[in-house]
C-alpha cells in the first residue's frame, strides 16, 4: 500500500517535470507571479503596518474577524453602541437590542480572512495579488502569445496603483481577482466548450457581483456582449441546430451560477438591511450611490451632474495613465502601440468570417473583450460620483484611482503587446538588412539601453505615492508608539473623537474583538454620562489614548499619550494642580466651570513671579470649589454647583501677557455625582493651548519636548475625602 502511494506521487512528480520541460513559460509565470504576491505582502508589512489612511480597511478587517467567529453583526449589549460603532457600520435596532453591521459585503473580509487562519493577515494580500498575476499571465497568452503573458505580470506589478491598492485590505484587487478569473474562465469555456468552465466562469463573476455589484458589471459587459454576438451569429448561421445549442449551453452554463450567486447577494441584503433590493452600503448612506443628481454621505453633500461627471472623468483618466499604470506616460504609449499592433493584425480580416462561435474564441476576439473593458470601466465609473469624492478627500492621492482597478489588466496585456510589437518589428526590418543573429543581438543591445529610461520612467510614478505613504507610516508610528510592546488585560482604552462618534476613525489600528470579550475594548470618548455608562457596562480596567497637537490624517504627527485610569469614590475628592507659568506672563486667573455655573479666583499678582502656582480644589456631591484661593465672582460664595447626575468639572487656570497673548491650562474631570458621594475619573484631561480659554487639540501644548511656550509644565494629584475606594467600578 505504501509502495503504491510512493508510486503514485512519483508519477505525479514525473509528469509535473516532463510539463515544466515541455512548458518552460508556465514555470517561468508561476515564478513572477509567486515574485508577484510576495512584493504586496513585503509592502503591506513594510509599508503600511499600520494599515493606510483609508480607514475602510478598518472596516473589512471588523467584517474578518467577525466572519471567524461566524458573526453578521456586533452586538455591544449594554455597552451604549455610540461608544464602540465602528466607521462605515450601520445602526439597527431590534427588540433583543441593537447591532450594527458593515456597510459593505462579505466577500472580501472572506478574503482577508483566509489570511489570519494561515496566521498573519497580510498573507491574504499576496495571495490575491499572486492569483491577479497568474490570471494576466493567461490572459495575454490567449491574447497574444505566452512572451507576452509573461511581460504582462510585471507591466502589472510595476503600476503603482497596483502596489499601493493591492497592498490594502480594500476591497477593490479581491474583486480584480475575481473578475480575472470570470476572465480566464470565460474564454476556456468560449475556446474548448467546456461547460464546467462556463461554470467556473459564472461563479467567480457571481461572488465578483456579490464582492462589488458595480464593478463586477462594468467588467462584465464586453464578455456579455460576446455572448450576446456569439449567440446572434450562431443562431443565423445554423439556427436551431448543435452548433446554436452548444453555445447556448456554455453561456447558460456561465448565467445560471452567477445568477443564483446574484440571488445570494439579494438574501444577504434581506437578512442583514431587511430588504433584498436595500444594499448595506445604501441603508448607510441612501444617496451615495450611482446616477446623476443629488448625492451624500455623512456630512458631504454633491450634486452630482452629467457636467461634474465629464469634469472629473477627465481628470481621473489624465492621472491614471500618466501616473499610475507602469512607467507612467511611457507605459500608456507602449500600451496604445500594443492596441495599434492589435489593429493592424486585424485589418482587411472579414469579421464575419472569422468569428466562429462554435468552433472556439479567437485569439483576436480576446484582444477585442479586453479592450472594452477599459472604455465600460471608464465610462461606467463616470456614472458614480465616489471618484469625484475620492479625488476631493485626497485618498486617490495616496492610494491611486482604485475604483478604475479593473483596467490596470487589460492595460498590462497591451503593455506587454506593445512592447512585444516593437522588438519584432526592430527585429524584422534589421533581419532584411543583415543576419537574424546580428538583428537579435542589435535588439538585446537596444534593450539594455532602454532599461535606465524605463526604470526611470517608472520611479518617476512610484516616488511620490511610495513617500506620501512612507510619511504617514511614520507619523503612524508615533501616534501608536504607547501600544507598541504593551498587552492589556481586561482594558478598556477610550479613544478621540476628530471625526466623531466612530471607532476606528481614524486609529484603525486599535479593534477589539467582535464580541466585545477580547483583551482589551476601545470606546470613543464622549460626555460624561456615556463615558460613566460605558465604565459601569464594561467592568474593565481603564485607559485614556489621546494625544495633542492638530490630527491631519497622519500628514504631520501628533504627540500621542496613554494613560491608565482609576474611579475614585468618595464624600469628596480633593484635587492639587500645580502648572507652570509661562514666559512673560504678567497676571493669572481661576476658573471652575460645571454645566451649572462658574467661579472666578484671584491669583495673587507676585505669582506669575514664581515657577508654578498652585491651585487646590475639591469636588463633591453638590458643588465644586477651589480652596487656596480668593473668591472673585460667578457664584455665590465660591461654591459651583452640580446637577444631580452626571457631569464635567473644569479648572481652567489662564495665564495673560504683554500685548494680550494668553495661555490657558484646562483639565476636565468627568464626574458622577450622586446622593452623599460622587465618583471621579482621575486624572483628568489635560490641555493647553493659547489665545482662547476654549482648549480643544488643535494647536495645544505638546508635551515638555514640544515646540511651544517657555516655562509650560502641568503636575496633578488627587486623594479621597472621607469613605471612599479607589480603583475601576465595581
Amino acid at each position: 500500500m505504501f509502495r503504491g502511494a510512493t508510486d503514485r506521487v512519483r508519477d505525479r512528480l514525473g509528469r509535473i517535470i516532463e510539463s515544466a520541460r515541455a512548458h518552460p513559460e508556465r514555470v517561468v509565470a508561476a515564478a513572477l507571479a509567486v515574485g508577484v504576491g510576495l512584493l504586496i505582502y513585503y509592502l503591506a508589512v513594510d509599508l503600511f503596518p499600520y494599515l493606510s489612511v483609508n480607514d475602510d480597511e478598518g472596516v473589512y478587517l471588523y467584517q474578518a474577524a467577525m466572519l471567524l467567529e461566524g458573526k453578521l453583526f456586533l452586538r455591544p449589549g449594554d455597552i451604549p453602541w455610540e461608544a464602540v460603532r465602528p466607521w462605515f457600520f450601520v445602526v439597527d435596532g431590534t427588540e433583543s437590542g441593537v447591532r450594527m453591521y458593515s456597510k459593505y459585503s462579505p466577500v472580501a473580509p472572506a478574503v482577508f480572512a483566509v489570511g489570519r487562519l494561515l496566521g498573519d493577515w497580510n498573507l491574504a494580500l499576496g495571495l490575491v495579488a499572486t492569483g491577479t498575476a497568474a490570471g494576466v499571465y493567461w490572459l495575454g497568452a490567449a491574447a497574444f502569445d505566452r512572451r507576452v503573458g509573461l511581460v504582462a505580470v510585471p507591466a502589472l506589478a510595476a503600476a503603482p496603483l497596483f502596489l499601493m491598492t493591492s497592498a490594502t485590505f480594500l476591497s477593490y484587487a479581491p474583486a480584480t481577482m475575481l473578475n480575472v478569473a470570470f476572465a480566464v474562465a470565460y474564454v476556456k469555456s468560449a475556446r474548448s466548450g467546456s461547460r464546467r468552465w462556463g461554470a467556473a466562469a459564472g461563479t467567480a463573476i457571481g461572488l465578483a457581483f456579490f464582492c462589488r455589484p458595480y464593478t463586477a458589471v462594468l467588467f462584465a459587459l464586453p464578455f456579455i456582449a460576446h455572448t450576446v454576438l456569439s449567440l446572434a451569429v450562431a443562431w443565423r448561421r445554423a439556427g436551431w441546430t448543435d452548433g446554436f445549442r452548444d453555445v447556448l449551453g456554455r453561456s447558460l452554463a456561465v448565467a445560471f451560477p452567477g445568477a443564483a450567486l446574484v440571488g445570494v447577494t439579494l438574501a444577504y441584503n434581506a437578512v442583514v438591511t431587511g430588504d433584498p433590493l436595500v444594499f448595506p452600503y445604501a441603508a448607510f448612506a441612501p444617496n451615495d450611490g450611482i446616477g446623476f443628481g443629488p448625492h451624500e454621505i455623512l456630512n458631504y453633500e454633491r450634486n452630482y451632474t452629467p457636467e461634474l461627471a465629464y469634469e472629473t472623468t477627465v481628470t481621473i483618466t489624465e492621472y491614471f495613465f500618466t501616473e499610475w499604470v507602469a512607467a507612467g506616460s511611457l507605459g500608456t504609449a507602449l500600451a496604445l502601440v500594443g492596441v495599434a499592433g492589435a489593429a493592424w493584425r486585424a485589418r482587411g480580416v472579414d469579421l464575419g468570417a472569422r468569428f466562429r462561435p462554435a468552433a472556439g474564441m479567437t485569439d483576436g476576439e480576446v484582444r477585442a473583450v479586453l479592450a472594452g473593458v477599459v472604455p465600460a470601466v471608464f465610462l461606467g465609473e463616470a456614472y458614480f460620483w465616489g471618484t469625484h469624492n475620492g479625488l476631493r478627500n485626497g485618498l486617490i492621492d495616496l492610494l491611486g484611482p482604485f475604483y478604475h482597478f479593473d483596467a490596470l489588466v487589460p492595460v498590462a496585456v497591451f503593455t506587454a503587446a506593445g512592447v512585444a510589437c516593437l522588438v519584432r518589428g526592430a527585429g524584422d526590418v534589421l533581419s532584411a538588412v543583415t543576419t537574424r543573429r546580428r538583428a537579435r543581438l542589435v535588439v538585446l543591445v537596444a534593450l539594455v539601453a532602454a532599461a535606465p529610461v524605463v526604470a526611470s520612467a517608472e520611479r518617476a510614478v512610484v516616488e511620490d505615492p511610495l513617500a506620501a505613504n512612507e510619511l504617514r507610516t511614520e507619523n503612524l508610528a508615533t501616534t501608536y508608539e504607547p501600544f507598541e510592546d504593551r498587552s492589556f488585560d481586561d482594558a478598556l482604552v477610550f479613544t478621540p473623537d476628530p471625526y466623531g462618534d466612530w471607532q476606528a476613525h481614524p486609529f484603525q489600528y486599535l479593534r477589539y474583538d467582535p464580541g466585545y470579550d477580547g483583551d482589551v475594548v476601545y470606546a470613543t470618548d464622549g460626555g460624561p454620562d456615556r463615558d460613566l455608562r460605558v465604565l459601569n457596562a464594561t467592568d474593565r480596567t481603564p485607559y485614556r489614548f489621546t494625544y495633542r497637537g492638530t490630527w491631519t490624517g497622519a500628514a504631520t504627527p501628533v504627540n500621542p499619550e496613554l494613560t491608565r485610569l482609576r474611579v475614585i469614590e468618595a464624600e469628596r475628592v480633593r484635587a492639587r494642580t500645580a502648572v507652570g507659568v509661562p514666559a512673560q506672563a504678567t497676571s493669572a486667573s481661576v476658573r471652575i466651570e460645571t454645566p451649572e455655573g462658574y467661579a472666578r479666583y484671584a491669583v495673587p499678582a507676585n505669582a506669575t513671579a514664581n515657577e508654578s502656582v498652585t491651585v487646590e480644589w475639591t469636588i463633591g456631591p453638590e458643588t465644586a470649589r477651589v480652596t487656596n484661593l480668593p473668591y472673585a465672582g460667578g457664584s455665590r460664595f465660591g461654591d459651583v454647583p452640580l446637577a444631580d447626575g452626571r457631569a464635567e468639572v473644569d479648572l481652567a487656570v489662564t495665564f495673560v501677557g504683554v500685548g494680550g497673548s494668553s495661555v490657558t491650562y484646562r483639565q476636565e474631570v468627568t464626574l458622577d455625582a450622586r446622593g452623599d458621594s460622587v465618583r471621579a475619573v482621575w486624572p483628568p484631561e489635560t490641555r493647553v493651548c493659547r489665545l482662547t480659554t476654549e482648549c480643544g487639540r488643535e494647536g495645544t501644548w505638546v508635551g515638555p519636548d514640544g515646540d511651544y511656550v517657555r516655562g509650560v509644565a502641568v503636575e496633578t494629584s488627587a486623594s479621597a475625602v472621607g469613605n471612599s475606594s479607589v480603583g475601576t467600578p465595581a
